[in-house]
């Protein structure tokens, strides 16, 4: 028997309850709304709630929230999707579901594990009528916001059911009864395991009283002031007995709390390493408190809750698997990607808190969980000096995952996997920063699938229909992906390919970072790594290294860059922006302030890149709208904007017939296929030429610059209110010396590109550096070949259906010495 089990029920004891037993059976009433039902409402509304609304007693809190969202479904007909976050109860879905309704999935707040504000109201505005309900649960007896959702049920015009299962007793930030003034219903659970623990049952309170009158009709087989159904009912009228119960447990239910509280707070005291959730409200009513593993034991959580079951405590996974994880909701719910509902579900773990226990026992229980965890941390310690790697790849972002998606395709992966020591500075791998982005890829959605689809590992097969694969599948067809949705896709696949690569021999360092590598004699790399969480260093050996870090717009560019002969600091001044600040989540506001106040603000975009066209894009379709006039946007360029054509016949279909034969890619016979824009740059491109009838944008001007002493450039420069440089992206430097110490000299720091076409990295000098490799945005690498691409392509080629492809392909021979069979892949991309 454990010495701490997580729940321990303490519901009211009926031996000690005689006299009331003999009431009920005086009563000759033990159900129907008896008198101890009616009592323990009127209480419960008066202690609880402050004498405020009114309260109905069920018999259960999942009959309770069925009937709740049927009725605040009712007067929005047209809409048959209910919204609530991933991690709740079964039970939040399955009253939906019985209500009639679909449920709609969204992701989680980080924070404080509640639904997520921001996808609500982005599902919201999706969706519209179509959600007749919301239904937020306040996750573990957190006191969420209120006065939010009633926000939201007018703005929207959507009907709100709060699930405060484990709520009752919960007090606000203001000391009332959690739901007290609520305008909607509030559902509580009196089950055996909750704080409020009774048998079976269940409470809905609402500061409303004319919505408990008219739900108490409907737990009632629908009968409303007679015993004839006038609206659709189900029988959910709690016992006589059990009220009684209930009664008893209202009377102690504050000290129980309070006991709770306490335990709560030992816990927040001692546990060392595990992350808590955010809080709101006075009080919580605690059923058992709920933590994160780090993010490197999550794949050790069993093993963690084995060991403190040998030490005597109980300990559980509320809720993993959740909502949109599990069978039926797979089958029947509308799914949303919900990366961070994933995450959270993967680490989290329960521990005791039962009325038996003091705050003395929380320490004890956490001193074995912090010791527990410390062990399981030990077994991750970093690999030994000795231990030489065949690779070590730099960067787990899109670039450093490709390789590993490579190899999948030719059934490399085990060979490649082992000696294999991937070493990312974040707690994921897979996403980089695509997430951070509010634009549309310019990747279509089949070419994120096309890592997955049909691929040997069964584990990524079923991405595509993992809710991450059906959101980017939506966009088949479309001008890209929105990258919000993209990321959580990459991320999942790098979660899968880690694991893949873990039980294939090779090791996943995350939450870790490269400091430098240098080569030493005889050839071997040596890898100097931090571990992010407590600044360990160690030195990792490994025959060769891929640098896989990404690029970025380094500020110190700006102070040396010129536009038509002048400097661009002192053309811009204060008024420059750079073009990834703009593509940011949040860069579209931030340029909407600084243009505040103009009634036709000029904007000057410098760049022939698809970073410059996005930005102008996405400028163009802000809402509320930039008040633009007509040439409020001038893009500022060097070279001609060509689009890109799936092939010769195509293009002059649409009587373009602006290129040579040095412009077609001889392997796929696409037109501009590494120098013409894509996508939704694309469309902006083609109606700036204006092909095939299409009207030009009058909000949009562009001005090819045409030398050193260009006036004209300058001069739109000069008069904009706002400008951007868009002059692309230059590789994360990653210090990399000789074997004495000395730094290697690479290519890359003279703005040179870093690698040549078969991706190994080249010095100052134009030699490739032995055993050193780089892939990725900003590597420089341009296609040649079987890989394809037109003869006049002056540039770098950065796609990640090449990285996922040939290039990834490239490197992993390279390193396996040749294993590659079956000949080249063909440049489809």
């Amino acid at each position: 028997m454990l010495r701490y089990p997580l729940i321990a029920p303490q519901p009211p004891r009926l031996s000690d309850m005689t006299d009331g037993l003999r009431r009920i059976e005086a009563s000759g009433t033990f159900s129907n709304n008896g008198p101890e039902v009616r009592a323990f409402e009127a209480e419960a509304t008066e202690r609880l709630f402050g004498g405020k609304g009114a309260s109905l007693a069920v018999s259960n809190a999942t009959l309770g929230l069925m009937v709740a969202i049927h009725e605040a479904a009712g007067p929005h007909s047209g809409g048959k999707l209910a919204l609530m976050p991933a991690l709740t109860f079964a039970a939040t879905g399955q009253a939906a579901l019985w209500a009639g309704l679909t449920p709609l999935i969204c992701d989680i707040d980080r924070d404080d594990w509640g639904a997520c504000a921001r996808a609500e109201e982005r599902l919201l505005a999706e969706h519209g009528e179509r959600v007749a309900v919301i239904v937020p649960y306040a996750t573990f007896g957190n006191a969420i916001d209120l006065d939010r959702y009633a926000w939201l049920s007018r703005e929207f015009g959507v009907g709100v059911v709060i699930d405060a299962a484990a709520s009752l007793g919960t007090t606000d930030a203001d000391g009332e009864g959690f739901g007290a003034d609520a305008p909607f219903a509030v559902v509580y659970s009196m089950h055996a395991t909750k704080t409020f623990a009774v048998a079976e049952g269940g409470l809905i309170h609402s500061g409303n009283a004319a919505l408990i009158d008219s739900l108490r009709g409907r737990i009632n087989f629908g009968f409303q002031g007679h015993r004839s159904a006038s609206v659709l009912g189900v029988n959910a009228k709690l016992p006589e007995v059990t009220a009684l119960m209930a009664r008893a447990k209202l009377a102690e239910i504050d000290a129980v709390c309070a006991n709770r509280s306490a335990v709560d707070a030992a816990y927040a005291a001692h546990l060392d390493g595990l992350t808590l959730q955010k809080t709101s409200g006075r009080r919580r009513a605690m059923q058992f408190m709920p933590a994160l593993l780090p993010r490197e034991l999550a794949p050790r959580r069993d093993a963690i809750l084995a060991a403190l079951a040998e030490d005597g405590i109980g300990a559980a996974t509320y809720f993993s698997p959740h909502l949109g994880q599990q069978p039926l909701f797979r089958d029947r719910a509308m799914l949303t990607a919900t990366p961070v509902a994933d995450e959270i579900a993967a680490r989290i773990v329960s521990l005791p808190i039962t009325d038996a226990m003091a705050p003395a026992d929380a320490a004890i229980v956490s001193d074995a969980m912090n010791r527990i965890v410390a062990d399981e941390r030990a077994r991750l310690a970093a690999p030994p000096r000795g231990a030489v790697a065949e690779v070590v790849i730099v960067g787990g972002g899109p670039a450093g995952t490709a390789l590993l998606t490579a190899a999948t395709k030719r059934g490399l992966l085990p060979s490649f996997a082992r000696g294999l020591v991937l070493i990312e500075r974040d707690e994921v791998v897979g996403g980089g920063r695509l997430g951070h982005y509010a634009i549309n890829s310019d990747s279509t959605a089949e070419t994120f699938l096309s890592a997955v689809k049909d691929n040997a590992h069964p584990e990524l097969a079923a991405l595509v229909d993992h809710p991450v694969g059906r959101a980017v599948a939506r966009h088949s067809g479309a001008l890209g992906v929105p990258l919000f949705e993209a990321g959580p896709l990459l991320r999942e696949t790098g979660d899968r390919l880690a694991t893949l690569v873990t039980h294939h021999g090779g090791t996943v360092l995350t939450g870790h970072e490269v400091l430098a590598t240098r080569q030493l004699p005889g050839g071997l790399w040596s890898t100097t790594v931090r571990r992010r969480a407590d600044g360990t260093t160690f030195e990792q050996l490994s025959r060769n290294v891929v640098i896989a870090t990404g690029g970025h717009q380094p500020l110190d560019r700006l102070a040396t860059m010129e536009v038509a002969g002048a400097p661009l600091r002192d053309l811009a001044a204060d008024r420059l922006m750079q073009s990834d600040e703009v593509l940011a989540l949040g860069g579209l506001a931030q340029v909407a302030d600084l243009l505040a106040g103009r009634r036709a603000p000029k904007v000057a975009v410098i760049g022939g890149s698809t970073s410059a066209l996005t930005a102008v894009a996405l400028m163009l379709r802000s809402r509320p709208g930039i008040p633009f006039g007509t040439g409020g946007v001038t893009l500022l360029h060097r070279r001609p904007l060509r689009p890109f054509y799936h092939s010769v016949e195509a293009a002059r279909a649409e009587g373009f017939t602006d290129f040579t034969d040095d412009d077609i890619c001889p392997v796929s016979g696409f037109v501009y296929r590494l120098g013409g824009f894509r996508l939704e740059a694309r469309e902006l491109v083609l109606r700036m030429l204006q092909v095939d009838g299409r009207a030009p944008d009058p909000r949009v001007a562009t001005h090819r610059i045409a030398g050193e002493e260009d006036e004209a450039a300058r001069a739109i420069v000069r008069e904009a209110d706002l400008v951007v440089a868009a002059l692309g992206y230059r590789p994360y430097a990653l210090s990399v010396a000789q074997a004495d110490g000395t730094p290697l000299d690479l290519a890359a720091a003279h703005d040179r590109p870093m690698v040549d076409p078969h991706c190994r990295v080249l010095d100052a000098g134009g030699a490739p550096v032995p055993g050193l490799y780089g892939i990725g945005l900003a590597a420089g690498f341009v296609p040649w070949g079987h890989l394809g691409g037109e003869k006049s392509f002056r540039g770098q080629a950065n796609g990640l259906w090449l990285w996922q492809n040939d290039v990834g392909l490239m490197i992993v021979d390279q390193i396996l010495g040749g294993q590659v069979q079956g000949g080249e892949a063909r440049a489809v991309a």
